[in-house]
């Protein structure tokens, strides 16, 4: 049997999976909420032709959203010794790149997750329902388990701390 190196950089040390009920929830109201103001249209017409299109364009965008956050959703985030990155290997960050980790009660963060703070800005990217970056800024959470992000987050901040870094 191989075996790995002691600090083999894509070992994966912890993951994020989202879970199927939080998803199907989700991914529900979306489509409620699109089906509703697309019924609205088609049952009672406003007057005004600007009102109309933007109710259809609206729902439309709902039922966009809804199918974005079904695709998003399909994938599970791992955290190696390097980077955390989506299986399918798009990079969110690597750790090099973090200042600090923050999983308060009163961070900006998504539901169940966590929020760190990047020392260089990477690129706005939005992964519905899952995880976003903006400038210096990447946010973790949404429709995954509490527990998964709060593993995550804690194993973050101490391969933070093995490597001297101040929080």
């Amino acid at each position: 049997m191989a075996r790995k190196k002691k600090n083999d950089p894509n070992e994966v040390l912890a993951g994020i999976r989202p879970q199927p009920a939080r998803r199907v929830v989700a991914v529900g109201m979306i489509v409620v909420l699109g089906a509703i103001v697309l019924g609205v249209a088609i049952a009672r017409p406003p007057e005004f032709f600007a009102w109309m299109l933007f109710l259809v364009f609206f729902g439309a965008g709902c039922l966009w959203m809804a199918w974005s956050m079904w695709q998003a959703t399909g994938v599970e985030l791992e955290l190696t010794r390097s980077e955390l990155r989506e299986v399918g290997g798009r990079t969110l960050c690597t750790l090099d790149n973090v200042e600090r980790v923050d999983r308060g009660a009163f961070a900006f963060k998504p539901a169940g997750g966590f929020l760190v703070k990047l020392k260089q800005p990477v690129g706005v990217v939005y992964s519905p329902g899952v995880w976003w970056r903006a400038g210096r800024a990447l946010a973790v959470g949404g429709v995954t388990a509490r527990q998964d992000g709060k593993n995550v987050a804690d194993m973050m901040i101490v391969m933070l701390v093995e490597r001297g870094q101040d929080l």
